[in-house]
């Protein structure tokens, strides 16, 4: 069995995945993930370049007799989730991922992995590195901030992209294409907030946690425990437990308020 990464098959994948894990690249922060793969193209002689939101596209130009094929883009995006386990100690903003290879999977230990969407940028750069491949124009683009709201898909500048074919790497299942897409929306829900003075001290803080967490798309199905969820239901808040419906949080904190009751006299 393989103790390291690199020692993995495919190995250029995997070279690349092993790199990814060692530049942080949080959402917001993928500047440094963006000039590795703007580093890997220069070092293949490939044209790369960088839009004014921080979107990274590389060209490969198509193999000899291919030039007439349809240009094909491999798309990705260099954000992830970064998530610790409460006793984990570790800093995103410095930290490299800690991989654990356990049978046939690959862990992280205490962290997220982001391989959402690492391995899918570790399978273009590997396509793009490859000279044995025979294909027709194509261009790796690698979007940011994916996983806060699509910021980087959604300000694509016409023209930035010259193929006329798509192939997004951000998916879970192995060897299943999905042809079609979704999309995606934001919403945005105001509440007004009205203050009252009060001389009661009845402030109290809940901390739900230990519970194992998951992925809205893939393990929503699970049955597991959402803490919002769990917070929600004695605070008799409806709203806050619908707009809780879409994920599986392994933590929450609540500060309810109850005012003082009034004194009482027993007999």
């Amino acid at each position: 069995m393989a103790s390291s990464l690199q020692e993995l098959n495919p190995r250029l994948l995997w070279k690349h995945f092993a790199k990814i894990l060692t530049i942080p690249h949080c959402s917001g922060s993928e500047k440094a993930l963006g000039d590795y793969v703007l580093s890997v193209a220069a070092s293949l002689g490939l044209p790369g370049k960088r839009d004014r939101v921080g979107n990274v596209l590389v060209s490969k130009p198509a193999t000899a007799g291919r030039e007439g094929a349809v240009g094909a883009i491999f798309q990705g995006h260099l954000d992830m989730v970064c998530e610790k386990n409460s006793d984990k100690a570790h800093d995103f903003c410095k930290d490299p991922i800690q991989p654990e290879i356990k049978g046939e999977w690959v862990y992280a230990q205490g962290t997220t992995l982001g391989a959402d969407n690492g391995i899918g940028l570790a399978a273009a750069l590997a396509v793009m590195e490859d000279k044995t491949l025979v294909h027709g124009p194509l261009e790796f683009l690698f979007t940011v901030d994916e996983e806060t709201g699509l910021t980087g898909a959604n300000r694509i500048q016409k023209g930035f992209l010259a193929g006329k074919m798509l192939l997004n790497l951000d998916s879970e299942d192995e060897g299943t294409f999905t042809i079609g897409c979704a999309g995606g929306a934001d919403s945005t829900l105001v509440l007004p907030v009205e203050h009252k003075k009060t001389a009661s001290k009845n402030l109290y803080k809940i901390h739900v946690h230990g519970f194992r967490g998951g992925h809205s798309g893939i393990d929503i199905n699970q049955g597991r425990g959402n803490a919002i969820k769990l917070l929600a239901r004695p605070s008799s808040s409806s709203s806050a437990s619908r707009a809780a419906a879409s994920i599986t949080p392994s933590r929450a904190k609540l500060w309810p308020f109850w005012p003082a009751r009034p004194s009482r006299s027993g007999p």
